[in-house]
């Protein structure tokens, strides 16, 4: 039996949350200090992960199987891909931020109660939260995977709700009224999406009598499963559902606005950085998968969803005055993208798709979490309560700047290059939807430096006159994303390497070879 590494992935943050929670109440740096202890002892099974994992290997790597719920075909099965394992390494890798740039984040709720614990459950529904994405990533059955894609919701919900924003512009009532509201809308909209799944789970297993991800694509490409066209279809659509809302897509997308806008920064990025995320590796590794035929069919309606998402969530995030849900709607335009580059069905499409998950995770979570260390300083979301900060507190106002760059996809930073193989791929199969998605790039440019301007540009307002720059502990959290969204802007290769094997299986899941190019050299040789 080989060593379960991608158990212990997921296990070592999950022990790391029970062990937090039980912290004494009076020992709450403690639980802060064995929290990020956790979190970096998963990063580093993360990256021994990566290091083990042959991108000219199997398919599915690292593989544990072992009977579980044995009556119903339900089996403990894990296995790694590429995109797996991509996305197992920017969760890893986010976590430590999040709980160092969250490390007061749950002080103003301390009492002096020897049983109330904020601190210690704040960190502790955070390395759970990180357990439950990780497993998500590397399961193979698909009951398994169902499972954690809905127990997730539970400790975002509390999340949400029990550790929101302080600085809302209303009272503490309003402002509890809001957290809670947007805490309950996040859980109902995910909540029915996965019962939508639930049905469409048990539908399959009705088809296929498993739940084996790899048993069930096997016996497609073996030609041993029949599953009727419409019965695919409408599985298809119920698995898509449950993702789409997740992703979010347009129209299903109007929770995260609520969700992110009443969180702190921290959690902010948990939602859209990284649970967020299983939205679209699912739709790659199910929805793909497991109905190649019933993808192709849905594709033209997916690729109008996406733009809309594109372009509706860009427009939005124009008109925003308060900071976080720009971001917030900028995201919902920026998942667009990736939803675009797996449906365009072209490797350089799917590819950017995933290197666009791993990117706008990052740059995604620099933005957030200097927008929240200036909320901090501020005590106000809204864009008009500021000006002038570049002039006194230069450094924050800089990587403010970088992250918003990275936002827009400046060249030279990250997430241009997804972007572009997004755009190439789609353009390739499909011009006229690549050409209108290029206008959220132009609206990107113009929701970011319109927010810079009016955030650090200009006079310095009498409320910003005293802030100031970016602390020892903000900047341990800060300059690392900033370095890597360099480095991978300059040198994408460390992981199109990893990616570029698992697209090519997906691609041959749907059957589907990237367009040739209209114009070929041989008519280039004799138009000489």
């Amino acid at each position: 039996m080989s060593f379960p590494l991608l158990t212990l992935t997921a296990a070592v943050p999950a022990a790391g949350a029970i062990l937090t929670a039980a912290v004494p109440a009076a020992r709450r740096t403690v639980a802060k200090w064995l929290a990020l202890l956790f979190s970096l002892a998963t990063l580093a099974l993360a990256v021994l992960v990566a290091v083990r994992f042959e991108p000219g290997g199997d398919r599915y790597q690292l593989t544990e199987s072992h009977a579980w719920i044995a009556d119903f075909g339900v089996r403990y099965e894990l296995g790694v891909d590429g995109i797996g394992v991509a996305l197992i390494a920017l969760t890893a890798l986010l976590i430590p931020f999040v709980i160092v740039a969250g490390w007061h984040d749950a002080d103003p709720l301390e009492t002096n109660s020897s049983r109330w614990r904020p601190t210690q459950g704040f960190f502790a529904l955070i390395l759970l939260v990180e357990a439950m994405v990780v497993i998500s990533f590397e399961a193979t059955d698909v009951f398994l995977f169902y499972i954690f894609f809905e127990a997730m919701l539970i400790p975002m919900y509390f999340l949400i709700g029990g550790f929101g924003d302080r600085a809302h512009a209303g009272t503490d009532e309003n402002a509890a009224a809001q957290r809670s509201y947007a805490a309950v809308k996040f859980l109902l909209y995910n909540l029915v999406g996965g019962l939508i799944m639930l049905a469409a789970v048990i539908g399959l297993y009705v088809v296929a009598g498993n739940f084996s991800l790899q048993e069930i694509a096997e016996a497609r490409a073996a030609g041993t499963l029949d599953m009727a066209t419409n019965t695919e279809r409408l599985l298809f659509l119920g698995f898509f559902f449950a993702f789409a809302v997740k992703a979010p897509l347009w129209p299903l997308h109007t929770w995260l606005p609520n969700a992110m806008g009443e969180s702190t920064a921290p959690v902010a990025v948990l939602i859209t950085a990284i649970v967020d995320k299983v939205g679209t590796f699912a739709m790659l590794r199910f929805c793909l998968g497991l109905f190649p035929e019933a993808s192709k069919w849905a594709t033209p309606v997916i690729l109008v969803l996406a733009l809309i998402s594109i372009v509706y969530g860009a427009l939005l995030a124009v008109g925003q005055r308060d900071i976080k849900r720009l971001i917030a709607y900028a995201s919902i335009s920026h998942f667009g993208f990736i939803i675009l580059g797996i449906f365009a069905m072209t490797s350089q499409g799917q590819s950017g798709a995933t290197l666009y998950m791993v990117n706008h995770g990052i740059s995604t979570a620099a933005l957030m979490l200097v927008a929240g260390f200036l909320i901090s300083r501020r005590g106000s979301r809204l864009i008009a309560d500021y000006g002038g900060v570049q002039k006194v507190a230069p450094v924050l106002a800089g990587t403010f700047l970088i992250g918003g760059l990275a936002t827009l996809s400046l060249p030279g930073l990250a997430p241009f290059v997804s972007e572009f193989l997004v755009l190439v791929g789609t353009f390739a199969r499909y011009p006229v939807v690549g050409i209108v998605a290029t206008v959220g790039i132009v609206l990107a440019a113009l929701y970011t430096l319109v927010l810079y301007q009016r955030t650090m540009t200009g006079p310095v307002k009498e409320e910003v006159r005293t802030m100031p720059d970016l602390r020892a502990r903000e900047l341990l959290v800060v300059a690392p994303l900033i370095a890597l969204l360099i480095g991978l802007g300059v040198y994408p290769k460390v992981l199109t390497d990893i990616v570029n094997p698992a697209v090519e299986h997906t691609m041959s899941d749907v059957k589907q070879t990237d367009p040739k190019p209209e114009v070929s050299v041989q008519n280039v040789e004799a138009a000489k």
